[in-house]
């Protein structure tokens, strides 16, 4: 029997359960449970009870998965970005450690420069003001309606004594 702690070596195309897995890519099984409701290119088997079986290419997957996130520091969105974008397969191949170009460039394009707008014209500049010169009316119309409010108040509040 092995040590606690010490699983026994398997083949290389064995299935693996869920808890060794977990502790190959040094993580919770929930962790494992939790990706598989966010990446759904994680499909281990599942047999009888519910048990998860993972292949040697989910835990491949798994293990680029993982270094996107912790290794390279992507959300879970920028991930599943990566996978939709650049697919399975280059992720497996960052799971394996196999020399990928970087990951991914987050736009293809360079951002355009930002340029002022146009200057107003005059009619525009006219329409402008007017609009502001009208809310203002507003504005002091509002705070004389509440300045009336608050003094009918304080006024009905004496009468009340």
């Amino acid at each position: 029997m092995p040590e606690k702690g010490l699983l026994p070596e398997k083949e290389p195309g064995a299935f693996r359960t869920i808890s060794e897995v977990a502790e190959d890519l040094d993580l919770p099984q929930h962790v494992l449970r939790f990706w598989e409701t966010r990446f759904t290119q994680v499909r281990p088997l599942k047999r009888g009870g519910n048990r998860r079986y993972y292949r040697p290419d989910d835990v491949d997957l798994l293990r680029g998965i993982r270094r996107l996130l912790y290794g390279q520091g992507y959300t879970i969105r920028g991930a599943q970005r990566v996978l939709r974008e650049r697919g399975m397969r280059f992720v497996q191949a960052v799971g394996r450690g196999e020399q990928v170009a970087p990951a991914f460039v987050e736009s293809d394009h360079e951002p355009e420069p930002e340029t002022a707008p146009p200057p107003l014209g005059r009619a525009d500049r006219a329409s402008l003001t007017a609009v502001l010169d009208e809310l203002q009316a507003c504005r002091r119309a509002l705070a004389r309606l509440r300045a009336a409010r608050q003094e009918a108040g304080a006024s009905s509040g004496r009468a009340a004594r």
